[in-house]
């Protein structure tokens, strides 16, 4: 039975007089409302930590009954705003949130929460209720009120109730501690310590071709598939692991002892008797140092090789002490001497064979290769943004003997990954553009391990140039080149750390309101370091991806991975596509061969001016990310083959691009660009190059299921295929393609114009 009047008034008061017992303190003469056991502890955050935590609206349900109004009678909202502002006053109410753990800035969107909640409420708890109503009529004082604020503040900040775990899970001091099973091996660490061009790489790899087993991680897709190529042509059959490949060296496809990989797809759980990790000195890369700190930490090797920059020695040490292991230094010497010059080129009809100009930017390189081959000479280019298969035909281009080509102009894109005949390095420029640990662009002097390591590309053992030499291009660069080739490079003082996918899904179970960037966010603030070892990566990259997808319904565990893919943000057309496979993917719809090739305008044609050269070179790492996502949702990203097929050929077009490259600088200026075919022929296009592919599945590219099955209904004669493979390669030998037309979003990267084949938006090259 339903009990009411004025025996469930009282059982009423009895409640809420015992919520303010538990509540009561003393602050000077006044009895007011106190912190106890119920409270979030003494914890204090950083400056500005609080900034990073946003109210959760409460929306109260339009079912509630209003109690309150039915004991005590309706509230005169003006009368209870005026309560509630002499309560936000009140310096004895501020004193006690900071007891509370609530600060300055988390009190300011507290009580404007809280005063908006009490006034747009129709029914509020029946507790609070009372207690304003006791408040309105003289019988309670304002202070009353903070249990029940306290409640409101703790709905809409539970990281108030969690903060001890949250820092907990973000305590990163001991990273040693975060892989047992490497704990629990007596590993051997030997440090092959060298300059560029000492040897300290060929004695840690022939160490590795005779283990057992060994895994060699690498800083580049480059640098592991020479690896895989060298170990299986020496006959140790070698795996290749890249995060948008897999090879086998048996062809069933059996798990080989040994393996080259890129260092991020390093396995942890996997023993090995010999492991490599070359470049050891990237520890300290602002954006990538935390895949070779968990190498060097998380290996389970029998003996770890590293190999890098004297200057990472001091670091290896401490490291060493933290996994209590010996670190056994092998120092190696430069075998070729290297010569700085006391002249600068000053002009590049000074330029010799072998010659090759470092620039750091895209401009410099296109400027001076036009230049250069405006004075009669080849030139061969190699810049960060070429796919792999471009880089390496560039580099043999110039490695040639035989070739006409005996002058390269690059980007420090040359310092690793690549053997190079060089004689003569030339610095076009002292000044290099570089990323800070806040993910800010930075345009600096370089620094003093950039420089020696892209100087010593010159005069490479065991190729054509027994010396090296260097120099500048600008007379008043030089004095400057010398003063840092003089030096020696600092000595690293920490490693990179980054948050697991782990740890920000334990992050997310305490603050499963937080957006995915704002979790990043709150868990690097609150993350405590050792900083005499390590330091927090940057994760601007991450947030930027996680921000764009944000309004993508994701499970968490999908929504880190695709934030974790590697894709340049400052390429529109880049992002667009990585929008769109997050979308395709909440909705579950394959990401299917013809969808991209609609999207990226596939079959491809030979650029004609550099504005196309870049888009092309923007398609090849849609494609790219295309293999890193289907390595990750095969199921989702199904036809990996069909799409490697098409990057090899925009691969091959975009060399002939580079290969003319002069050309397409001129076709630029004169605004001469691809002419963009009607939707009839690409359509038609499409067919014949998907009926090609399906024909071609099997055997290699002969007669497959489909042309079999066609032929036998008699649907197609041999003629009639002979007829079509002939048109088919006419076609392919004038370089025809086109754009895509249409998509299936409208897109915030290009002002949401439609159609995967526009450019705007991603014209001016950067």
């Amino acid at each position: 039975m339903l009990v009411t009047g004025p025996r469930w008034t009282r059982c009423c008061r009895t409640v809420i007089n015992s919520v303010h017992n538990a509540f009561r303190g003393t602050i000077g003469a006044r009895r007011v409302l106190a912190p106890s056991s119920t409270t979030v502890g003494s914890w204090r955050s950083k400056k500005d930590d609080s900034r990073l935590f946003t109210p959760i609206p409460i929306r109260p349900s339009p079912d509630d009954i209003n109690v309150g109004a039915e004991l005590t009678g309706v509230l005169d909202k003006a009368e209870m705003l005026k309560v509630i502002l002499k309560f936000s006053n009140r310096k004895e109410i501020k004193f006690l949130c900071l007891e509370n753990g609530i600060d300055s800035n988390l009190q300011q969107q507290a009580f404007v929460s809280f005063r908006k909640y009490c006034l747009e409420t129709d029914a509020l708890p029946a507790d609070l209720h009372v207690v304003l109503s006791d408040i309105l009529q003289g019988a309670g004082h304002v202070d009353d009120i903070f249990p029940y604020f306290l409640r409101h503040v703790k709905q809409i900040f539970p990281h108030l109730e969690c903060m001890d775990d949250l820092k907990k899970i973000s305590d990163l001091r001991q990273p040693a501690n975060w892989y047992p099973s490497a704990r629990g091996m007596n590993r051997k660490v030997i440090f092959h310590s060298g300059p560029t061009n000492s040897g300290k790489t060929y004695h840690a790899m022939e160490r590795f071709l005779t283990a057992k087993s060994g895994v060699y991680c690498g800083p580049l897709k480059l640098l592991a598939s020479e690896v895989y190529n060298k170990s299986n042509q020496r006959g140790t059959p070698c795996d290749l692991v890249t995060g948008e490949e897999r090879k086998f060296a048996d062809p069933e496809g059996k798990p080989s002892a040994h393996v080259a990989c890129t260092v991020e797809m390093t396995s942890i759980n996997t023993p090995y008797e010999v492991a490599v990790i070359d470049e050891i000195q990237l520890l300290k890369d602002v954006g990538r140092g935390w895949a070779w700190t968990r190498a060097f930490l998380g290996l389970m090797a029998e003996e770890i090789h590293v190999c890098g920059e004297p200057g990472t020695a001091d670091l290896l040490q401490k490291l060493c002490e933290t996994t209590h292991e010996s670190l056994e230094v092998r120092n190696y010497k430069r075998l070729t001497p290297l010569h700085i010059e006391d002249q600068a080129l000053q002009t590049l009809d000074n330029v010799l064979p072998g010659d090759c100009i470092v620039c750091f930017s895209k401009n410099d390189i296109y400027a001076v290769s036009r230049e250069i081959e405006a004075r009669g000479r080849e030139v061969a280019v190699i810049y960060g943004g070429l796919p792999p298969g471009t880089k390496l035909a560039q580099a043999a281009k110039f490695n040639d003997p035989n070739n006409s080509c005996k002058v390269l102009v690059a980007t420090d894109a040359i310092g690793m990954g690549l053997n190079l005949s060089i004689r003569r390095v030339i610095f076009y420029s002292m000044i290099k553009p570089t990323m800070n640990q806040k993910g800010e662009k930075e345009m600096d002097t370089i620094s003093v391990s950039a420089a020696l390591q892209i100087a010593g590309r010159a005069g490479r053992y065991g190729m054509k140039w027994e010396e090296g030499y260097v120099t500048t291009f600008k007379a008043e660069d030089l004095p400057t080149l010398k003063g840092i080739l003089a030096q020696t490079p600092d000595p690293l003082s920490q490693a990179g750390l980054h948050p697991t996918a782990d740890m920000i899904e334990l992050y997310a179970y305490h603050l499963p309101n937080a957006t995915l960037s704002n979790l990043m966010e709150i868990f690097v603030s609150l993350s405590t370091v050792d900083d005499s070892l390590y330091f927090m990566c940057n994760t601007e990259d991450f947030k930027f991806l996680a921000e764009t997808i944000q309004h993508v319904p994701l499970p968490l565990r999908a929504r880190y991975i695709f934030c974790c893919a590697p894709i340049n943000r400052n390429m529109p057309f880049v992002c667009s596509m990585f929008l769109k496979y997050a979308r395709r993917y909440s909705r579950n719809e394959p990401v299917t061969f013809d969808w991209l090739c609609n999207q990226c305008g596939w079959p491809f044609q030979l650029p004609r001016t550099i504005i196309d050269l870049v888009h092309l070179e923007a398609v090849f790492d849609v494609l790219d990310l295309y293999l890193w996502l289907s390595y990750r949702f095969p199921d989702l990203f199904p036809d990996e083959k069909l799409v490697r097929d098409i990057q090899r050929e925009l691969d091959d077009i975009i060399q002939q691009g580079v290969f003319q490259i002069t050309k397409l600088l001129k076709n630029s200026e004169t605004a001469v660009s691809t002419n963009t075919p009607d939707e009839d022929s690409f359509v038609m296009r499409q067919k014949k190059s998907k009926y090609y592919r399906e024909a071609g599945a099997g055997s290699g590219g002969t007669r497959g299921r489909l042309t079999e099955r066609l032929l036998a209904q008699g649907l197609l004669t041999p003629a009639m295929l002979q007829e079509l493979k002939q048109e088919w390669d006419q076609q392919a030998k004038r370089g025809s393609g086109g754009k895509g037309a249409g998509e299936d979003d409208d897109d915030p990267f290009d002002g949401g114009k439609k159609g995967a084949g526009r450019r705007k938006g991603y014209r001016k090259v950067k």
